[in-house]
């Protein structure tokens, strides 16, 4: 595992960093030695059926990487406006001068709401454009940045068990949603090859259900009730765990954003207990 330092004077650019993984990911970054922008929506989106993270929430992450003693810029965007993105990377080089991870996170989960509001069809194409469309276009705001460097750099891509094992049995959201998860393996695969030759590494992690604000909620629990006995497999894992930490997730996007895994590129690694193997 990398050790405190493995980042120093390094910059990391982090989608859905306003709590939960994002926020995991930040502050276990900032503890290596890299500076951190902090990137989140900050908003609701009316067809997903639990709470987002707040401006304060984004506020509580900054403050909590800066006690790690880095610096931390924070932005409210959206990943589903590249050009918003590309100006949160333009300002991030004028502050830091330099950009070296980025870390695509920023996702949502399938879940009931207690009263089905939205059509099918605006379900998917949300899905669709914040768990999919999201990643690529933080893919295309940043790699110019991590190619012009010259330093090489990585990029890893926040996917899911479901991104390996099929998990969907027919509601919107789980279709999007597992369609989208499977999608970054490709985008992951294609930009891996692409961004090679500079030195620039691209993986994707695949993590079980872990415990935060986008599991831990009224509507997910609906989901699970109902599908539980309905995916191949059910929900259990090789190691009898259930959920697992925001920091196991978190040591593996340290591992792979420091030279610890400098010949590591193009593979999916998950971190879930096997579940996906079940």
């Amino acid at each position: 595992m990398a050790d405190a330092g493995d980042l120093q004077d390094r910059v990391a650019f982090i989608t859905g960093a306003g709590r939960g993984q994002g926020r995991s990911h930040a502050v276990t970054l900032a503890r290596a030695g890299a500076t951190i922008v902090a990137v989140d929506v900050c908003a609701p989106i009316d067809t997903v059926p639990y709470p987002l993270a707040t401006r304060d929430d984004l506020a509580e992450t900054a403050r909590l990487v800066e006690a790690e003693g880095t610096r931390c810029l924070t932005r409210v965007a959206d990943v589903r406006d590249r050009p918003a993105l590309a100006g949160v990377v333009d300002e991030a080089l004028v502050e830091f001068g330099r950009l070296d991870v980025v870390v695509a996170n920023a996702g949502v989960a399938q879940g009931f709401p207690e009263q089905e509001t939205a059509t099918i069809d605006r379900i998917w194409a949300d899905y669709i454009a914040i768990n999919l469309t999201g990643a690529w276009n933080t893919v295309q705001a940043t790699r110019d940045a991590l190619v012009d460097g010259a330093r090489g750099g990585s990029v890893i891509i926040v996917s899911s068990t479901s991104g390996l094992k099929g998990m969907s049995r027919g509601d919107p959201r789980s279709d999007a949603y597992t369609a989208a998860k499977h999608g970054l393996v490709g985008i992951m695969r294609a930009y891996a090859n692409e961004l090679g030759p500079y030195g620039v590494r691209v993986n994707s992690i695949h993590p079980t259900a872990v415990a935060t604000p986008m599991i831990e909620n009224p509507a997910m629990k609906r989901w699970v009730e109902v599908n539980v006995g309905r995916v191949s497999g059910g929900f259990g894992d090789a190691m009898h765990r259930g959920r697992i930490t925001v920091e196991e997730v978190s040591d593996t996007v340290l591992w792979l954003a420091s030279d610890r895994s400098r010949a590591v590129t193009g593979v999916t690694v998950p971190v879930d207990a096997g579940f996906a193997v079940t």
